[in-house]
């Protein structure tokens, strides 16, 4: 092996190490920071008893898991039971490992260690735990098996109301698996490329500085966002739970570290979809207005980190926010959305994109990026108005009361 390889191989499990220890302390703490926000928003406390304003609650209820008994039903599958909630939640913790978190750093290190030989190292360290070129790609897939970990759950348990959360959470992430690819298919035509790192270095230019997909591809963002809030299995689609229907849904009868392990999937799960959000749309760690973060060096590796980080954290306060906000869909509703609603607007919008790069690109020779990027711009602009209000109808967006005065309307006109 050579000093180069080891070097490389050092590296890899430091970071290794570092994000999943973060992961796991953030996840915690977002335990924390949920009850804060629901207080928050309830005009009430929230914990604040467990250390200064409550930061010691997540230690205190990890204590309490790993504390307490574990129970396994009389009639359950013991093995299933068992590795149902490794399967949850080993791919979450996976997914971390692949999201580009801060700019590349420049890293130079020659040492020698007994018995392991020479170590050396000369480049720029991408700041993810691996950098691979099939970055969506390996998100897709890694994500589809986690629905594996949830249906065995309610399966093993032998409990009626768990078997059928792990239905739905089944035919849920299945349905809604689909519209998020068809929701990233239109960012792979902009950039032609499915790394991370390259869609990243393609929302660095423009006009202002900055050429972030939200505005031209604002549809694919609402889409994935959607799809996203689907796939964590968050309200208002948190139909494998619904404490009102199904008592805890697909954990019902889990205890312990085994339940734990359940929620840590769920917060982990926020974060991968927080950090592709901030990533495809928002260009990941990228700082707007300026080009002064594309230069390697330390100070631009940890003012990147930050920016990354304020961006994932507004989109985790958004998931608690829409939380206490909307109330719970029925599931005929939920499935309708997927395949009546979003699947035909992803197969719609991935056709018109397609067509209005190749006019741009082939038929009016617009070589310009920032022109471009406006004309998909006031495309969207006018998809957006065709979806929301002309297709829509008012029911969706404005809800019941939309639903109510038309019916008044129609009353009165009779």
């Amino acid at each position: 092996m050579t000093p180069e390889l080891k070097g490389m191989l050092l590296l890899t499990v430091l970071k290794l190490l570092v994000v999943f220890t973060a992961t796991v302390v953030g996840v915690a703490l977002l335990t924390l920071m949920e009850r804060k926000v629901s207080a928050w928003m309830q005009y009430r406390l929230g914990p604040n008893r467990v250390g200064f304003g409550g930061l010691l609650q997540p230690a205190a209820d990890g204590v309490k898991n790993i504390l307490k008994e574990e129970t396994f039903p009389g009639q359950a599958n013991r093995v299933l039971f068992t590795l149902a909630p490794m399967m949850a939640f080993i791919p979450a913790m996976t997914l971390g490992s692949v999201i580009q978190w801060a700019a590349p750093l420049p890293v130079k290190f020659d040492f020698t260690v007994p018995v392991l030989g020479q170590f050396r190292y000369d480049g720029l360290m991408a700041m993810s735990v691996i950098d691979i070129p099939i970055g969506i790609l390996f998100v897709l897939a890694i994500s589809s098996t986690g629905v594996y970990g949830i249906a065995l759950a309610g399966w093993s348990s032998n409990n009626k109301y768990s078997l059928l959360g792990g239905l739905r959470a089944s035919a849920q992430m299945i349905s809604y698996e689909v519209a998020m690819g068809l929701s990233l298919i239109p960012v792979l035509l902009l950039t032609g490329n499915v790394a991370f790192t390259e869609i990243i270095k393609a929302q660095q230019h423009g006009a202002v500085g900055f050429n972030w997909f939200i505005a031209p591809l604002f549809l694919s963002f609402f889409l994935f966002l959607v799809s996203g809030f689907a796939e964590t299995n968050r309200l208002p689609f948190d139909m494998p739970e619904a404490e009102s229907e199904l008592i805890a849904g697909y954990h019902t009868e889990y205890s312990a570290m085994k339940f734990s392990m359940f929620f840590i999937a769920e917060y982990a799960n926020m974060v991968t979809v927080s950090a592709m959000v901030t990533t495809l749309f928002l260009g990941g760690w990228d700082i707007p207005f300026t080009h002064w973060d594309e230069t390697p060096g330390l100070l631009q590796t940890v003012i990147t980190a930050l920016a990354m980080f304020l961006k994932v954290f507004f989109w985790l306060f958004f998931f608690m926010w829409i939380r206490w906000t909307l109330p719970r869909f029925r599931y005929d509703q939920l499935m309708a959305l997927g395949w009546k609603v979003l699947m035909p607007i992803g197969l719609a919008y991935i056709m018109l994109i397609a067509l209005a790069i190749y006019l741009v690109d082939n038929v009016f020779g617009v070589t310009t990026p920032v022109v471009k990027m406006l004309v998909l711009f006031a495309i969207n602009v006018a998809l957006g108005y065709l979806v929301f209000r002309v297709f829509d109808r008012g029911l969706l967006i404005t809800g019941s009361r939309g639903r109510n005065a038309a019916a008044g309307g129609l009353e009165r006109t009779a």
